[in-house]
């Protein structure tokens, strides 16, 4: 292997490794996996859609080669991805923007000893006196991102939740968790949505693992 290639795709070839290292664990996982990818009160191309978005959140280049190979055999237009991968944006940006409003807080040294508090959210608009131009051109871009298009409001929202799962976003969370329920979501729609984003964010983990392998065996 060239010393300076840390990502092949036959890389993730090894990953069976794990079943003979680890294999209670291991075979454990895979049965939640497919479980959690297979289709239930959402589509199975949605929840590919839903991994496609998640898995540009946790950055797993091998994660975002299964699922976009996946949602295709599932006939999800190259449109329908963008527009899932348009989603994850706007929310991995937007909760580095909503975890601002702590940001505030500690340089005002807001005497609280909660660090999460749903009205700290109104504090947001205070970014369109601090750095108007950015802050308006970015909730132009998070509107835009979650409107209606090949993907229905409902589905941009569903997305929304598993991703605000992985950013680990409180704020998001409770918005996308109420836009799903307004666009007629239902808890158990909102609850497979959860559950992809689980099952993506560990298996990003141990996608990563067969780096591991390669990198212990090639040490001294």
């Amino acid at each position: 292997m060239n010393k300076d290639s840390l990502y092949k795709k036959s890389n993730i070839n090894r990953l069976g490794e794990f079943s003979k290292l680890s294999p209670e664990v291991f075979n454990a996982f895979v049965t939640f996996d497919k479980k959690a990818l297979g289709a239930g009160k959402l589509s199975s191309k949605l929840k590919e859609l839903i991994a496609i978005a998640v898995a540009h959140t946790t950055g797993c280049p091998y994660c975002i080669e299964l699922h976009v190979k996946q949602a295709k055999n599932k006939e999800t237009s190259k449109e329908e991805m963008a527009e899932a991968v348009m989603v994850a944006t706007a929310l991995k940006a937007g909760s580095a923007l909503a975890h601002g409003v702590n940001a505030l807080n500690a340089y005002d040294k807001v005497e609280d000893d909660e660090l999460y508090r749903a009205a700290y959210f109104n504090r947001l608009k205070e970014f369109s006196q601090l750095n108007g131009d950015t802050f308006k051109a970015f909730i132009a871009f998070d509107q835009q991102a979650m409107k209606a298009g090949e993907l229905s409001v409902k589905e941009k929202e569903l997305i929304a939740i598993a991703v605000a799962h992985t950013t680990g976003c409180p704020y998001c969370i409770d918005i996308h968790t109420r836009g799903a329920k307004k666009a007629k979501a239902t808890k158990e729609e909102v609850a497979e949505s959860i559950m992809v984003a689980t099952a993506l964010k560990a298996g990003s983990a141990l996608a990563h693992g067969v780096n591991a392998l390669i990198a212990f065996d090639e040490s001294n």
